[in-house]
């Protein structure tokens, strides 16, 4: 026991190990010294053990990253090296570009890298891991704002290998920056750029015409974006299995009907807040996607029962389908979903917030729908207490969120201004 306690000070206290108690948080520090007291009283080998660097071939920083600054970063590095195969720095705003050019010169095998919301890096650590990391097949940027189209071409030169690249927020990439990353990285198959609000078509057309291997395509809120660039993806893009256009409220039913011709393995579509898409674009899709299995349907206020009918019949692999804000669904169109091939073993996630015409009945139509894990029915005002214990009667461990707003009360008289807002409290 003191030959333990001896090493274990020595592993702390030694001049050429005493840099560790500097540039470590202090938590980090006393799980490491618990984890070494521990396996020293089995064996004294495991002390070099620890500090070898090829048992740290993964490391995530996230829980530390208050504490986490470039040295510490660096010191990883140099203890790491060629042996680092996935490193997290998500949420880091202390790491910046000189940190991670020694991390780059130093890990070149690193494949999975996450420097998501570190807001300090710039162009400059693009241009350190194209330099030094050819491996990098996963790289996470979102919301590190300084990024620029100088970075995706950096990375086109010097990461042939990129799989998956997250630019979510990066709103200063244009379609210039884009074309000539998918043009070096033919390998591509995931893309987030949620949030680019400077990506047009011709974006998109580049992305289509060089990225056949894509299975991931995030482009929520990419404004500018219409049918003509979306279109070109799906018809180059056949192996697309996920899709979020959320927010892109330029695109039609030609959106839907492309996606059913041409890309019949798609079981994620999120296309909330596309008011233009109706009954007839949904028809197609359901009747040519059968793998369909998470749709985010909400605020497409144009559509009806039709588009859940069409879903019971074609899609028996639906698990999570939110409605919200369609209100034109009916007791009906659940009746029809809650007596689909879905419904049984499938469906877990049902979101109905603001569907006024849904009634306690749209209840008893899911209460055989034994996988259902979630419901939302907030500010659907035709639903009761009584019709949720019912459902509990046959679901108990469902999570019901329901909120029962006051009945809203009619327009006052005279024509002036009514002064209630959708969940009827007096502003």
């Amino acid at each position: 026991q003191p030959a333990v306690g001896s090493l274990c000070r020595q592993m702390f206290t030694n001049s050429d190990e005493a840099v560790i108690n500097k540039k470590l948080p202090k938590e980090l520090l006393l799980r490491i010294s618990k984890l070494i007291t521990c396996f020293l009283f089995y064996s004294q080998s495991w002390n070099v053990l620890a500090l070898d660097g090829s048992n740290w071939q993964r490391i995530d920083l996230f829980d530390f990253q208050r504490d986490i600054e470039g040295r510490v970063v660096e010191n990883i590095s140099k203890r790491c090296g060629g042996f680092l195969r996935k490193l997290s720095l998500r949420g880091c705003l202390g790491v910046g570009d000189s940190a991670l050019r020694t991390f780059a010169q130093n890990c070149k095998n690193i494949e999975l890298l996450s420097l998501n919301g570190c807001t300090k890096i710039t162009d400059s650590t693009c241009n350190s891991l194209s330099k030094f990391c050819p491996k990098l097949k996963h790289l996470d940027l979102a919301s590190c704002t300084s990024i620029t189209n100088l970075s995706l071409k950096a990375l086109s030169e010097g990461c042939p290998n990129l799989e998956q690249l997250n630019i979510s927020w990066c709103d200063q990439v244009t379609k210039d920056g884009i074309q000539a990353l998918v043009r070096s990285c033919p390998g591509l198959k995931g893309l987030f750029l949620k949030g680019c609000t400077q990506l047009e078509d011709e974006a998109l057309k580049h992305i289509g015409a060089h990225c056949p291997e894509l299975v991931t395509l995030n482009l929520q809120t990419c404004s500018q974006i219409t049918d003509e660039g979306l279109i070109t993806i799906c018809r180059g893009c056949h192996r697309l299995q996920s899709l979020c256009v959320s927010g892109c409220a330029n695109i039609t039913d030609a959106i839907l009907h492309a996606l059913g011709q041409n890309c019949p393995r798609l079981r994620i579509l999120e296309v909330a807040r596309c008011s233009q898409l109706t009954d007839v674009g949904f028809t197609t899709l359901a009747r040519n996607c059968h793998e369909l299995e998470k749709m985010d349907l909400e605020e497409c206020v144009q559509i009806t029962d039709g588009t859940l009918i069409q879903l019971s019949i074609h899609c028996p692999r639906l698990q999570v389908l939110s409605l919200s804000h369609c209100e034109l669904i009916t007791d009906d169109g659940i009746r029809h979903l809650g007596s689909g091939p879905c419904a049984h073993d499938r469906l877990e996630v049902i979101e109905l917030d603001n569907c006024p015409l849904i009634t306690d009945a749209s209840l008893e139509h899911l209460k055989t729908c034994h996988s259902l894990d979630r419901i939302e029915l907030y500010d659907c005002q035709q639903i009761t207490r009584a019709g949720i214990k019912r459902l509990r009667t046959h679901l108990p461990n469902i999570k019901v969120h329901a909120y029962f707003a006051p009945v809203t009360p009619p327009p006052s008289v005279g024509g002036s201004r009514q002064r209630f807002c959708r969940c009827c409290v007096l502003l």
